[in-house]
């Protein structure tokens, strides 16, 4: 019998995670995944994409699926932080500019006018600037 073991608004989500699972050996099949491809605003009304597995691996792929490895990821790809031009701090994050205008425009005459652009928000000095 198969367990759901975690749900996804996005198929490429539940398959980012079934990669996980196979890579530790454990079958794990993704369910309702062609309908959110085919209907995606059904998505949370059927409960979106499951992710299930046989019984006797569920506990054993839940672990699995809530160990943070992101660590693993920086030290094998390294990070790409970028340091705040204002105050020099490393504490950064992506950020999009421009995107609230653009989005509102969108919705009062279904244009776009005002292009997103890439940038990074300091959160030790709290300015925006592009990247």
């Amino acid at each position: 019998m198969l367990i759901t073991i975690s749900r996804y608004s996005l198929p490429y989500e539940a398959h980012i995670a079934k990669s996980r699972l196979d890579a530790e050996g454990i079958p794990a099949f993704i369910a309702d995944e062609h309908t959110i491809n085919m209907q995606w605003l059904y998505s949370n009304a059927m409960g979106g994409v499951r992710l299930q597995v046989p019984e006797p691996y569920a506990e054993t792929a839940v672990r699995l699926l809530a160990e943070d490895r992101e660590e693993d990821l920086v030290e094998l790809v390294g990070a790409d932080e970028q340091a705040c031009p204002h105050c020099g701090s490393e504490d950064t994050e992506y950020h999009q500019i421009g995107r609230r205008w653009a989005f509102l425009m969108f919705l009062g005459i279904n244009f776009p006018l005002f292009p997103v652009r890439d940038g990074i928000k300091c959160n030790a000095c709290g300015k925006i600037s592009r990247m």
